[in-house]
């Protein structure tokens, strides 16, 4: 009896149409975005409260140009610390993994230090650095860091001990075997430490803005806030939530380039040939 076709590799790789899998949340938002519309103007809330969908839309366009310059001051300080996240947070957790006494010192602080939060630390950093941008930088970079070193670190530390055996039977030496076989195998649990980093950068650089900047949204979430104009606190979420969306998707095209097309069967039988 042959195995039906969602057992197979075949039925495995298979996947539903894009417009099948984009359908369902749209139908979702919009529906959302209709009951908020509605309920504002029908319940007679005021603006000051819960601005309408329409509102926001039209105190955006009429702030476009500024929102666009404090928006793009948030994505450099944004993308830039999280590049110094990835990269460190990468080091650390391979750090972690081979050297035990690194492991034994610092893992517990690492998982620890996720829970500090980050209203206690920005401050010394605007001691430190002023209000410059190279400052939010570091608070992301530092906050950001944590989820990627942890899943790197568990990433590898659960990766099944025949894939290093089998490299080194064929010849592989330690280093080879850790970057090209562990680290590969690893891959997904690291791109889900980079993805949680991802979903809060530009937030904290926002809140460090906010304590103490020059520009950017939090900046201009301070003073949508002191002139009570709550559509423009909305045109900020708007503008985190789309940066957050770019570096998703920016994490999901080089995750698909990089691992996307082998999975773990794929990846034993070439390990194996």
């Amino acid at each position: 009896m042959s195995a039906p076709a969602s057992w197979t590799r075949e039925g495995r790789g298979r996947k539903r149409p894009l417009w099948k899998r984009i359908l369902p949340p749209l139908l979702t938002f919009a529906a959302l975005v209709l009951i908020w519309q509605f309920g504002v103007d029908l319940g007679g809330i005021s603006e000051h409260a819960l601005p309408s969908p329409w509102l926001v839309i039209q105190s955006t366009a009429r702030n476009w140009a500024d929102l666009l310059t404090a928006a793009r001051i948030t994505a450099l300080e944004g993308f830039a610390g999280f590049l110094l996240a990835a990269v460190i947070g990468l080091l650390t957790g391979l750090a972690l993994y081979c050297w035990k006494p690194a492991h034994d010192a610092l893992y517990p602080l690492v998982a620890a230090a996720q829970m500090v939060p980050l209203i206690t630390i920005a401050p010394l950093f605007i001691i430190w650095f002023g209000f410059e941008p190279v400052g939010k930088v570091v608070v992301v970079a530092v906050f950001g860091l944590f989820p990627v070193a942890v899943q790197t670190y568990r990433g590898l530390k659960s990766v099944p001990g025949f894939y290093q055996d089998v490299a080194l039977t064929c010849g592989a030496g330690r280093a080879w075997t850790l970057w090209h076989v562990k680290l590969r195998v690893a891959a997904g649990q690291v791109f889900s430490g980079l993805r949680v980093s991802a979903a809060y950068v530009f937030a904290t650089a926002a809140t460090a803005e906010y304590l103490g900047a020059r520009d950017g949204l939090g900046i201009w979430l301070q003073s949508a806030f002191n002139s009570f104009q709550t559509p423009l606190i909305f045109s900020a979420t708007l503008a985190i939530i789309a940066l957050t969306a770019v570096l998703l998707a920016l994490i999901a095209l080089v995750e698909r380039l990089t691992i996307g097309g082998n999975d773990e069967a794929e990846f034993t039988a070439e390990l194996g040939s």
